[in-house]
Order: C-alpha cells, then sequence, then structure tokens
C-alpha cells in the first residue's frame, strides 16, 4: 500500500481513537478497580479484530445494509454499556479499596472477566463497525493496488487495532498512576466512567430507535 495513505490514516484514526468513549470509560474503570488492564486493553483489541475480520470478509456491508440485524446489534451493546455503567456507579471501587489481592481465591474467578467484557464491548459497539464502513473505505487504493482490497483492508485493520492497543494502554496505565494515591478522585473518575457507559449506552438506542 502507498505509505502516504498509511500515514493519513494513522493520522485520522489516532485522532479518532483519542476521543473518549466508551472503550476509555471501560480501561478507566477497570483500572481503578485493580483488575488487569492488559486483558482488558487485549478484549477490546480482540473485538475489532471481529470488525476487521467482518469488514475484510465483506459482511460488513451485509450487517449494515441489514436495519433488523444492526439494531439488534446495536440493542445488545447498548445494553451491555447500561448493564456496565450500572456496576461501576454502584460500586467505584478503588485500587486500595475495590482489588482482590493477587494469589488469593477471590482473584481467580475474575481473571478473564475484563477480557471478554472488553472483547463484548467493542465487538458489540455499532460504532466500531460504521468505522471500517465509513472511514476505511476512503483509504483504500482499488486500481492499480499491489495488492487486493480485502488484504487493503485487514492491514488497516490491523493498523486500527494497533493504535487501539496502544493508547488505551496509555490511558489505563495513566489512570491507575495518578489516582492511586488519591481515592476520593479516583472514585469520581470511576463514577464519571460510569455515567459515560450509561450515556453512551443510551445514546447508541436512542439514535438507532430514532431511525426506525
Amino acid at each position: 500500500m502507498d505509505s502516504g495513505l498509511l500515514f493519513s490514516f494513522l493520522v485520522v484514526d489516532l485522532l479518532l481513537v483519542c476521543v473518549p468513549g466508551a472503550d476509555w470509560a471501560y480501561v478507566i474503570a477497570t483500572a481503578l478497580r485493580g483488575a488487569r488492564v492488559p486483558r482488558a486493553v487485549a478484549g477490546l483489541v480482540c473485538g475489532y479484530a471481529l470488525h476487521t475480520a467482518l469488514a475484510t470478509a465483506g459482511l460488513a456491508v451485509l450487517v449494515a445494509s441489514s436495519p433488523a440485524l444492526l439494531t439488534a446489534l446495536t440493542v445488545a451493546g447498548a445494553g451491555y454499556l447500561l448493564w456496565l455503567g450500572w456496576g461501576v456507579l454502584r460500586r467505584p471501587a478503588t485500587p486500595e479499596a475495590g482489588a482482590p489481592a493477587p494469589g488469593t481465591d477471590a482473584a481467580a474467578p475474575a481473571e478473564g472477566r475484563p477480557f471478554l467484557r472488553g472483547a463484548t464491548i467493542s465487538g458489540l459497539n455499532p460504532k466500531g463497525l460504521l468505522l471500517y464502513l465509513s472511514v476505511l473505505p476512503q483509504f483504500l487504493t482499488l486500481r492499480g493496488a499491489h495488492l487486493p482490497v480485502p488484504a487493503q483492508t485487514a492491514t488497516l485493520g490491523a493498523l486500527h487495532m494497533a493504535c487501539c492497543a496502544v493508547v488505551y494502554l496509555t490511558v489505563g496505565v495513566l489512570a491507575r498512576a495518578l489516582l492511586a494515591a488519591r481515592p476520593a478522585a479516583a472514585r469520581a473518575v470511576a463514577r464519571t466512567s460510569g455515567a459515560a457507559m450509561l450515556g453512551i449506552g443510551a445514546i447508541l438506542l436512542v439514535e438507532r430507535l430514532a431511525t426506525l
């Protein structure tokens, strides 16, 4: 692919990823609960791997062109965000107050939860699907390209996943480092993250139901 197109996509994608949203809110809440941020970020990236696979196979267009399927996806994703956001608001744990000690029995069952929740959030996020449908195609070379369109799509999708990994890991590490010694501030940020999940979930529902 043309290096200029790749760089342009990288700039645009970084700007989009750096805009706080459901992913940010989940990473921050995970960090403040003392859970493993890399697992949460890996889950989010895995969800976007699903979007990349759908776009590469041409199935993303099918999903977007089916109002019933897109509505079901939106309702499922919004409902999950509302459930997670309510849980964070009910228990805005801090690294000192809410995390099981490493190696204890309480920590074992929760090992896979950050990954699964992250994958569910990004995998069911219709905004991610629309990103692949509205932004990514603008950077594809349809004629005279050395790579076929599916390979280009997979390349740009992998670049998006890398941007997500770098930005979200940074957000999680900074959230934990800056707020670990400030329990009151950590609780306030956790509540804000929970409220953000609730708000984003509600907006997704309203936006989708308004188009029916």
